[in-house]
């Protein structure tokens, strides 16, 4: 349930409709995150030029929601995994604010921006910006990091 939920948090921005931060940026892999079997989201990894993935470098991983999931959810799936990968961060306020309920086709996008800062946009709109000592690697961590859920998911979605 934990990865079911952590799955169902992002969900992005189209490709066509990248922010300027990803000017450049070319889709590089993509996969879907399944959850006993059901398909929850698609993820999209772009990177400048469709390049492989650095941690320095600004890259962005859309998912595109599959079923309808609450606030709530996104959040709680969210710490979970921030939790499970490391020590906890304190995050939940800001997430709660960044975060809404989504619908089938819902699209957040998250952009890396430095070490400490990532972006958020749902279906094109910007929505906030989270900052906090190394959450780049935190979050974006969730999905392409060594100590994901999915070590297949991760590989599709680098390109890989």
């Amino acid at each position: 349930m934990a990865s079911l939920l952590v799955a169902l948090f992002l969900g992005a921005a189209a490709a066509n409709a990248l922010p300027s931060s990803l000017e450049g940026a070319k889709l590089r892999g993509e996969a879907t995150f399944r959850f006993l079997g059901i398909p929850i989201y698609d993820a999209r990894l772009y990177t400048k030029n469709g390049a492989a993935m650095r941690w320095t470098d600004t890259f962005g991983v859309e998912l595109t929601y599959r079923k309808n999931l609450s606030q709530y959810d996104l959040v709680e799936g969210t710490m979970r995994e921030l939790n499970r990968t490391g020590a906890p961060l304190a995050v939940r306020a800001k997430l709660e604010t960044c975060f809404k309920d989504v619908k089938k086709g819902d699209r957040f996008l998250a952009v890396s921006q430095g070490p400490n800062q990532v972006g958020f946009w749902l279906n094109d709109s910007p929505r906030c910006t989270l900052k906090h000592p190394q959450i780049n690697a935190r979050f974006m961590g969730i999905f392409l990091g060594e100590n994901s859920r999915s070590a297949s998911f991760t590989r599709k979605l680098k390109g890989n």
